[in-house]
This record gives structure tokens, C-alpha cells and sequence, in this order.
């Protein structure tokens, strides 16, 4: 699968992603962003949910480990920086399956952070794998 061009930052959001991670971690790259890969495939319930985020995106220290905190962090510039973001959620359609209300919420996060940041034209790519 072909990446998007990440530097297009109206494009920016929460989209499926099938194939190797390879051509996104160039992409990011080439677009100068920060590339992440949040492995849901080690997130049992939702308190190993918020630990994977938190190892995965580098959260800061006060995160607070729910659903409102990480609302707060994703739409955090001291967090996110000057440059934008990429990231895979890893295993994302098996979580969806699994955790149907919890994936509702976190899909609804991410899509909102990608709308924050757009119109700071700021590029926040999600890409469910």
C-alpha cells in the first residue's frame, strides 16, 4: 500500500492502513514528523490501554491515564511540538473488536485531535493497522 503524502495537512486523520509499516515510516520522515507505533495487540483492558499510549506516544509525565487526560494530551503543543505527528495503532481493528465502547471513544479522541491540529495546520495522521 502506497503511504499519502503526510505533509498535506488537510488530508490529516484517522484512516485504515493494510500492508507493511515501512512506506509510513518513510512518509513521516519525508514530511519531518514523529512516527509512532502504539501496539494495541498488548492492550488487554483499558488500564494496559492507556500504559501502551503512554509508552507508545511518550506521554508526559502528568497524564493521567483516562480517557479525559488523553483528550487534554493529544491537543497539547508542549506534548506534540512544533512539528506534527504519525501514528500506527497497531493491531487496531482486532482492539475495535474486542473492546467495542473503548475503541468508539479512543477512534473519537484521535479524530478530534486530528481536527484540533488542522486548523492549526499542524499534520496529526492515525493510521489503524
Amino acid at each position: 500500500m502506497k503511504a499519502p503524502d503526510l505533509a498535506k495537512i488537510d488530508d490529516a486523520c484517522v484512516q485504515p492502513w493494510s500492508g507493511v509499516l515501512e512506506p509510513l515510516k518513510a512518509a513521516a520522515a519525508q514530511a519531518h514528523l514523529r512516527y509512532r507505533v502504539v501496539d494495541l495487540g498488548k492492550a488487554r483492558d483499558r488500564a494496559s490501554l492507556f500504559a501502551e499510549l503512554d509508552r507508545a506516544l511518550d506521554l508526559p509525565e502528568h497524564f493521567g491515564k483516562n480517557f479525559d487526560a488523553l483528550a487534554d494530551v493529544l491537543e497539547d503543543r508542549d506534548w506534540l511540538g512544533k512539528g506534527g505527528i504519525a501514528i500506527v495503532m497497531l493491531h487496531g481493528n482486532a482492539y475495535r473488536d474486542e473492546h467495542p465502547h473503548e475503541w468508539s471513544t479512543l477512534e473519537e479522541l484521535l479524530g478530534e485531535a486530528c481536527e484540533f491540529w488542522k486548523e492549526r495546520m499542524t499534520p496529526f495522521w492515525v493510521f489503524v493497522a
